[in-house]
């Protein structure tokens, strides 16, 4: 059975979609205002989780604000 690829368009001209925001929701979605950021897999296999590599680079924040620039 042939399957029909030229689909009827039946939307009004004005009908314009394109400036509308997609949102993605559901389950693994980013939380609005969230970064995410991909860790290298050798990487991620230190740290168990999110708030160990936040603690990670705190401490490394802390330790480059204590040394005086070269």
């Amino acid at each position: 059975m042939k399957k029909d690829t030229d689909l009827e368009d039946d939307l009004r001209p004005e009908y314009d979609f394109r400036s509308l925001r997609v949102v993605a929701r559901g389950p693994g979605r980013a939380k609005p205002g969230e970064i995410q950021i991909f860790l290298a897999p050798d990487v991620a296999e230190v740290f168990p989780d999110s708030d160990a590599v936040n603690e990670a680079l705190r401490t490394l924040i802390r330790l480059g604000r204590l040394q005086p620039s070269r």
